[in-house]
């Protein structure tokens, strides 16, 4: 309804509708909580935004200004398109705003005068998410070109890439576990006709450094929209497009899990498994 809502947590309460020209895509907070950032489509004749409202923590919300503190203009590209912002961070400190685009960009912005510090293209398609780790050092975006990356926040350097048959939609970093976990599948125009086995909506894991995918849990039989992982690391909940919230509890097993670490053989060496075919075969003999 082009608008976006302050909310009590506490008592479930509407505080402030602040008005924008178009649909809302997504809200973020600031550090410190006294200010909060949207994103917009454009609508008629009014290109989209990112808007900045101030609202101090301790004021009287009926104080709240209606209108942004800084309206940050998205035009269209030099071929005449549009872009749209797909999500909106600060990033610590509140040093940048940093918002996907679904042309496969990202930008970031200051968030004091609106001025455009960076853009860089990680993807060919849409960016559908982009997730941080707790301390916002790292950071990793779903797209619709069936790719997740990963990226160092500091410099922005591309680390690592993993690659699937099938959009991703979701991606988290697991913050006790060198793992990734990846949600997606076949679009959702083309799920009535399709089985949960052939749409491939299962979570996949892969290992963060070495990008191999590991495992898979089933479960939905619509494309994963969100998935979100327990910081402490036992738990995960996956939201999809059946129209359900799925909460996880990793086993033993997993929690347990040591993940291999590849070695490198100098020249003349074996390793174990080779050793122990070769010592089964002449218990044999």
């Amino acid at each position: 309804d082009a608008s976006a809502k302050l909310w009590d947590c506490e008592t479930g309460e509407c505080i402030k509708t602040f008005v924008h020209h178009g649909p809302v895509r997504g809200a973020a907070w600031a550090d410190g909580s006294n200010m909060f950032a949207t994103i917009s489509d454009p609508f008629v004749e009014h290109n989209a935004q990112i808007s900045v409202y101030d609202v101090p923590e301790n004021d009287d919300p009926s104080s709240y200004s209606d209108s942004p503190r800084l309206e940050i203009d998205l035009p269209k590209t030099s071929d005449g398109k549009r872009v749209n912002a797909t999500n909106i961070v600060w990033l610590n400190l509140n040093e940048a705003l940093f918002v996907t685009f679904d042309n496969g960009s990202i930008r970031l912005y200051d968030p004091a005068t609106g001025e455009e510090l960076d853009e860089f293209y990680p993807h060919e398609k849409k960016i559908n998410r982009v997730s941080f780790n707790l301390d916002k050092t790292l950071f990793i975006t779903s797209s619709a070109d069936f790719t997740a990356k990963l990226y160092d926040v500091v410099d922005l350097k591309h680390l690592k890439t993993y690659k699937t048959d099938r959009p991703v939609n979701d991606a988290v970093i697991s913050e006790t576990k060198d793992h990734i976990l990846l949600g997606g599948g076949q679009e959702a125009m083309s799920v009535t006709t399709t089985s949960g086995k052939v749409g491939k909506f299962e979570t996949r894991f892969f290992h963060l450094v070495y990008e191999e995918e590991f495992g898979s849990v089933k479960g939905h039989f619509g494309p994963i929209n969100a998935l979100a992982i327990n910081p402490n690391g036992r738990s995960y909940a996956s939201g999809a497009e059946d129209g359900y919230i799925r909460l996880h509890y990793f086993d033993k097993s997993y929690l347990d899990m040591k993940d291999p670490v590849p070695e490198v053989l100098e020249e003349g060496e074996e390793d174990d498994d080779e050793m122990e075919d070769r010592e089964s075969d002449s218990d044999s003999d």
